[in-house]
């Protein structure tokens, strides 16, 4: 573990000054009941330890803290140490990366003010929701606002990563483009120029066959079929280096249709055989099932060419509404050809082309040929893309919203919850100043109670009363409803089960009439 640094040093000896300042002061001006210097020394001696362990360790530092508070005052609610519990759960937000151990941490420190409140306390349902509102607005509340900072940084950290990832994908993308544009003019011209080729070469061997032409004539036929045969095997090589088996479909040369792609393969001396039985008319001219039908059968014709020179051809085209299915079947040859160059990645291209839309592709032997088949989809079976994932950030500010918005509704809840009891306890513990003036000293104290009301007063003003008589039970009644001002109180004091003392205990603040009609009362 490293030693800690002087400007960390500085930075905890600020922070454990700005915690001891409260906690010295607050008993000086009156903010608190006066204590002990002992205590107060100890206070501060706890203060510089959670300070000294509020970095690395922000657990700890909140929880000596909130058990400092708890010593202290059974509420929870000091000014001497508020301050220090609420910055050390602000830590606690901003520094822990779990939230489990804070929320276990919050759920000790209740338990534990509740079960002080109702062993030691004076009123434990009071008490209790005093130190529910403080938990809450004093401990969770900051804790929440530390990890939504700690969220934001994390964030401003996540987005300046992405755009220097995005950045370098955007240079992978461009550089993938520009392969993939050669390789789709590669995959262009091995079907373009290597189905012209194979045309040619088929119109060589007819001319080498034709009656009435001399020897030197079908010699040159020969060797131009040759040639064309052999400058189709080059080319084959040739792209076989520049393409890739899942590359785009290329576009269909001047818009040719299916139709006039077989009539121009016929007029060249293949014998070829349009069949376009259920076939209708293409309802996207152009689309991307016209143009891989288009590919499909251009490689098949080229390949019937190729290796199966003067073998009859079929070509059947079937479908639309689901999907449009194409079969090239050819024959067994009936002339010698020129063997095949072998690889076969136009088919391989073309299977790629035609899953990639979800289609089907097959070739393969039949019968005495060789058959060729592609189905593609029509648009109503073609694949919905995903919808896009919601983004971490928005998925952040949700959660931050919902965990805020929880917290401040169960604040309500408390908050109000403890003002209704306040406002119960107060108002039923209210002496009437008639009833106060009819009791007389010596009454019995079973006839006292009867016009006493339900409840006595909690937090009773000990400080201005006058000293009670020795042995006697003494119970306080506000002489008043008034809510949040000082009222005056009656004190009534019990022995032996008679009235030994009435005295009347003024409040702060009360004007000369009422004081008057109190003492009135009182004598």
């Amino acid at each position: 573990m490293q030693r800690p640094g002087p400007a960390s040093l500085a930075r905890g000896a600020l922070l454990w000054a700005a915690f001891a300042v409260p906690a010295l002061t607050a008993d000086r001006v009156g903010l608190n009941e006066p204590r002990a210097g002992w205590q107060q020394a100890a206070g501060v001696v706890v203060l510089g330890g959670a300070a000294a362990l509020s970095r690395r360790l922000p657990l700890v530092a909140f929880g000596l803290v909130a058990a400092l508070s708890l010593a202290a005052a059974p509420a929870l609610f000091t000014i001497s140490y508020g301050p220090a519990l609420g910055v050390c759960a602000l830590l606690l937000g901003l520094r822990a990366g779990r939230a489990r151990p804070a929320l276990v941490c919050f759920a000790a420190v209740g338990c534990a003010g509740a079960a002080r409140s109702a062993l030691a306390g004076v009123d434990p349902a009071p008490e209790c929701l005093v130190m529910a509102g403080t938990l809450l607005f004093g401990c969770v509340f900051p804790w929440l606002g530390g990890r939504y900072w700690r969220q934001s940084r994390e964030l401003a950290e996540a987005g300046w990563l992405r755009a220097a990832r995005l950045e370098d994908e955007a240079g992978f993308a461009e550089e993938r483009a520009r392969l993939r544009e050669r390789a789709r003019i590669a995959q262009d011209m091995h079907d373009s120029l290597g189905h012209e080729l194979s045309l040619i070469a088929l119109r060589a061997g007819a001319l080498q066959v034709a009656h009435g032409l001399g020897e030197e004539h079908r010699a040159a036929a020969a060797d131009l079929r040759a040639a064309a045969a052999d400058a189709t095997d080059r080319l084959h090589r040739i792209i076989g280096v520049l393409r890739e088996d899942d590359e785009p479909v290329p576009l269909t040369p001047a818009g040719e249709t299916l139709e006039q792609l077989v009539a121009r393969a016929a007029e060249s001396g293949l014998p070829v055989r349009w069949d376009p039985a259920g076939h209708d008319p293409p309802a996207d001219p152009g689309g991307i099932a016209e143009r891989l039908l288009h590919r499909v059968t251009r490689e098949a014709l080229t390949n019937a060419a190729r290796h199966a020179p003067g073998a009859p051809v079929v070509v059947a085209v079937t479908g639309r509404a689901a999907g449009t299915s194409v079969t090239i079947t050819s024959g067994r040859a009936t002339q010698d050809g020129p063997p095949p160059s072998g690889g076969g990645t136009g088919l391989l291209g073309l299977r790629a082309a035609v899953t990639s839309v979800g289609g089907e592709f097959e070739a393969g032997r039949h019968e005495e040929g060789f058959r060729v088949r592609a189905h593609v989809p029509g648009q109503r079976t073609a694949v919905t893309p995903p919808r896009p994932a919601r983004a971490p950030f928005t998925q952040v500010r949700r959660r931050v919203a919902v965990g805020l918005g929880t917290a401040a509704g169960v604040g309500v809840v408390l908050v109000g919850a403890a003002f209704g009891w306040y406002a119960y306890a107060e108002t039923h513990s209210v002496l009437q100043p008639a009833a106060y003036a009819e009791l007389r000293l010596g009454a019995p104290t079973a006839e006292v109670e009867r016009v006493l009301p339900d409840r006595d007063v909690n937090d009773p003003p000990d400080d201005r009363a006058p000293v009670p008589p020795a042995g006697a039970e003494c119970r306080y009644y506000r002489a008043s409803g008034e809510l949040f001002v000082s009222v005056d109180h009656f004190r009534l004091c019990f022995e032996a089960g008679r009235l030994v003392a009435k005295d009347l205990v003024r409040g702060v603040g009360m004007s000369g009439e009422g004081r008057e009609e109190y003492e009135e009362f009182a004598r």
